[in-house]
């Protein structure tokens, strides 16, 4: 019989829900060496957060982070809140010797996540962070056919991630849209995102040159918000972070790169996109079609062509747990692959992937872009001692 793992989340709202779903699904579908068990969900507001402790199948509700971290019946912590309190949260609670999952981007800034990682060494125990992405079937299996030199010695790697939810000037400044919340706007929102696909397929980044635009300067502040949405007020605010960042790079292994972020353009609701070029072929992924992977090996002459793969046969990664061979899986069964890595690697002392290493390495690439859009050159990505 499978042994437990209490759980604790802090935040409840677009990715508590998310997660929440997650580590309620992933025993029915997985064999979890580990059991989750919903303990406790925080937040600030105690009437939103015990109706979604009630909604989302928690046991018990907290309105303190410090009181939840320090229950003898919790000992993995989930941290989905806004970014501002991603380092003060994870410290706390891997001093208290609890297994830290921690949401995108991974801190306000590469000083801060320097004293996550510090704080999870020290304390001993696993972690990982939330770049879901790394677990559609497409991307992990992206990764088996690079390692495998299907496409050879890579050269490029283009990408952009694409949304509009905030063109329209009336929508109100919430919280991702003040840096001192969010750290970032585009960058550590969408951009991290890219940055990490870049990352697990290509390589560590050297260096990069970054250039961002914030559309609209002012808005009103939200008198009511929820998810991605919300209502503006009579006063209005400053906005304070990007609207939109592109990026140039090279790789250390002497590849280029490309990175847009943007949340304006009109017609992309969540539109992430890659393409690989090597000295032997090609591939390339759209999120919105993330049950595919498109590939074109160099040596098949004049009917040279990309082909689609479709990544729902069970024998490509996380497949098996899921649906038969051509029944496609969604955005929400990326966390609950996550998930089931975690639990995975707790049960059998290893850490997960990605962790809070990658995590850093990371934000060492979202640092150097964010002072190159600051004075416009060329800056160097911190190796980070890990």
């Amino acid at each position: 019989m499978a042994k437990t793992i209490g759980v604790g989340m802090i935040g409840y709202k677009f990715m508590g829900k998310a997660h929440s779903n997650a580590f309620r699904q992933v025993p029915v579908f997985f064999d979890c060496p580990l059991i989750p068990e919903l303990r406790a969900i925080c937040g600030r507001d105690e009437a939103g957060v015990k109706a979604a402790a009630a909604k989302y199948g928690w046991q018990s509700c907290e309105t303190s982070w410090e009181k939840l971290i320090e229950r003898k019946d919790i000992e993995l912590v989930d941290i989905n809140t806004p970014n501002n309190s991603h380092a003060e949260i994870a410290i706390a609670a891997a001093a208290q010797g609890k297994h830290v999952f921690l949401e995108k981007p991974m801190a306000m800034n590469l000083k801060e996540a320097k004293e996550i990682v510090r704080a999870v060494k020290k304390a001993g125990v696993k972690h990982m962070i939330s770049f879901n992405y790394r677990r559609f079937p497409a991307l992990t299996f992206a990764k088996k056919m690079i390692d495998e030199g299907k496409i050879g010695k890579v050269y490029h790697f283009r990408s952009w991630y694409l949304q509009d939810w905030i063109v329209d000037p009336d929508f109100p400044l919430v919280w991702r849209l003040d840096k001192n919340v969010s750290g970032s706007g585009a960058l550590g929102d969408l951009c991290a995102h890219i940055v990490d696909m870049a990352l697990f397929l290509v390589g560590d980044i050297a260096s990069v040159s970054s250039t961002a635009q914030t559309f609209i300067k002012e808005r009103k502040i939200p008198a009511s918000s929820g998810m991605l949405s919300a209502k503006g007020g009579e006063k209005t605010g400053k906005v304070t972070v990007d609207d939109a960042v592109i990026s140039l790079a090279r790789f250390q292994n002497g590849a280029l790169g490309t990175f847009e972020a943007t949340r304006f353009a009109i017609g992309h609701k969540n539109g992430g996109f890659f393409e690989i070029n090597g000295s032997k072929g090609s591939m390339r992924f759209n999120l919105e079609r993330m049950n595919e992977l498109e590939y074109l090996s160099a040596d098949e002459g004049d009917e040279q062509g990309f082909k689609t793969i479709l990544t729902t046969n069970s024998t490509h990664p996380f497949m098996a747990a899921w649906w038969p061979p051509g029944h496609m899986i969604g955005w929400e069964h990326s966390h609950v692959d996550q998930v089931y890595h975690l639990l995975d690697s707790i049960a059998n002392d290893r850490m997960p992937e990605p962790s809070l290493f990658d995590g850093v390495k990371n934000q060492a690439v979202l640092e150097a872009m964010s002072q190159s859009m600051q004075d416009g050159k060329w800056h160097d990505v911190e190796k980070v001692e890990i």
